[in-house]
């Protein structure tokens, strides 16, 4: 396999005949190339599952303003935990989701609870 470092400033560029070619697929040739890719294959539901509770996690904490590190001591989320669900190593289960919803919509009450 070929390696090579992608610079920004100068993106690679498809000859013509090979746009042409990507040209002329269909939306059904696509997908099945797309899907014979031993290297890229497509997402389980598991995968997508985890993939929405980390975007859900990590969009809570970014409204915060704070760090991982602070939103963890903040909310006594353990640290390890929030990492593995911001990157989707893992996924929330229901008491965490509603935790973040209360987080999210009443953080002031959360943090006299805490108190």
């Amino acid at each position: 396999m070929a390696r090579f470092k992608l610079d920004p400033a100068h993106p690679p560029v498809l000859d013509a005949d090979t746009a042409a070619r990507l040209d002329a697929m269909t939306d059904a040739d696509l997908t099945a190339q797309a899907l014979s890719d031993p290297d890229n294959l497509p997402l389980t539901e598991e995968e997508l599952a985890r993939l929405a509770s980390a975007r859900r996690v990590r969009s809570v904490r970014a409204r915060t303003g704070l760090s991982q590190q602070r939103f963890a001591d903040t909310y006594r989320i353990n640290i390890a935990r929030l990492r593995d669900l911001e990157q989707g190593r893992t996924r929330a289960d229901s008491a965490l989701l509603a935790y973040l919803a209360v987080i999210e919509g009443e953080p002031e009450a959360v943090l006299r609870a805490l108190g």
